[in-house]
């Protein structure tokens, strides 16, 4: 079904539901968002969010009196088709009693991609993935090659080495271990975007995540903290064959560069790039210089394909 009431009205936006059956042959639905402009043959981006909010609430964000927080009407309205998703125990899918880590989650986008394929026509997408959502849609990318055209990360962890966020996060291991949901409240949503560098990102965008997140559930799933924590590396860069962009905010705590660049040293296709963005912490596509952002993803996305090289 189509929603036009937040939004420019030549942007649509359509929900969708896929399913994805679980060990004991349990199904699990999840929940699917679009927005775009164009017309059917539009090149499809698809965002992965990450461990604390869900898809829709990331990417399309309504902030009071602003409209230049949604990334999804950004893209759409440059000519993408603009599709995210929320991963199992996550906003609108189905809340349940898995962890819902890594692994899940790249499996949930293998469920929204044959969405994606049927309704676009299209089995090649750009996906772009952000803390946690960077190891989901990588580890997306690593199991199914062909299917992602060009790969966009920020807030990537490969072995977790040199990071004060996981340093700290650890502490707290054995109680991911025990309980698959933890806790979230207005402050949890604000310290998203204070604990790295205050002033990288306007409160009022903070405060508006916590509302949309908060309405839709008090709790969110502890598997990925927990992949995070004890079980790096969950993706190995050698066997991820697409071009791929590492986007890194300047005071993101959680990706550490040394650790980002061995990462980067690894991955085999030469169509690679490492982008620093100045004025940027963790919550990067929502922070004060998010436009800086958007832009680096936009020109990885636009870079013209590889010429045949001529004959010696």
């Amino acid at each position: 079904m189509s929603d036009t009431s937040l939004q420019s009205p030549s942007i649509q936006s359509d929900e969708y539901r896929v399913q994805k059956t679980v060990a004991g042959g349990a199904a699990v639905k999840l929940y699917v968002y679009r927005k775009r402009a164009a017309g059917r043959g539009a090149p499809v981006l698809f965002l992965v969010h990450g461990s604390s909010a869900s898809g829709r609430n990331s990417f399309d964000l309504n902030v009071p009196g602003r409209d230049d927080y949604s990334l999804m009407n950004h893209f759409a309205a440059l000519g993408y088709d603009v599709w995210t998703m929320d991963h199992e125990g996550y906003g609108r899918s189905d809340r349940t009693d898995s962890h819902s880590g890594i692994a899940s989650g790249a499996e949930d986008l293998a469920a929204a991609m044959a969405l994606v394929e049927r309704e676009t026509g299209q089995r090649e997408v750009f996906m772009y993935g952000g803390s946690s959502g960077a190891l989901r849609a990588a580890l997306y990318a690593q199991l199914n090659p062909g299917r992602v055209r060009r790969l966009m990360v920020s807030a990537l962890v490969y072995t977790g080495a040199g990071s004060p966020t996981l340093a700290k996060r650890r502490e707290k291991v054995d109680e991911y271990r025990k309980n698959p949901r933890r806790k979230v409240d207005v402050d949890f949503v604000r310290s998203m975007f204070t604990r790295d560098k205050p002033g990288t990102s306007e409160m009022i965008a903070a405060d508006a995540l916590a509302a949309a997140e908060l309405a839709l559930g008090d709790t969110v799933p502890n598997g990925t903290y927990l992949d995070m924590c004890a079980h790096l590396p969950v993706i190995d860069p050698l066997q991820i064959s697409c071009p791929v962009c590492i986007i890194r905010g300047e005071y993101d705590g959680i990706a550490a560069e040394s650790d980002l660049l061995d990462f980067f040293g690894k991955l085999p296709s030469k169509d690679k790039q490492f982008v620093f963005v100045s004025g940027l912490a963790h919550a990067a596509t929502l922070g004060i210089n998010r436009h800086k952002f958007w832009h680096a993803m936009e020109s990885f996305m636009r870079m013209p394909a590889n010429r045949a090289l001529a004959a010696a």
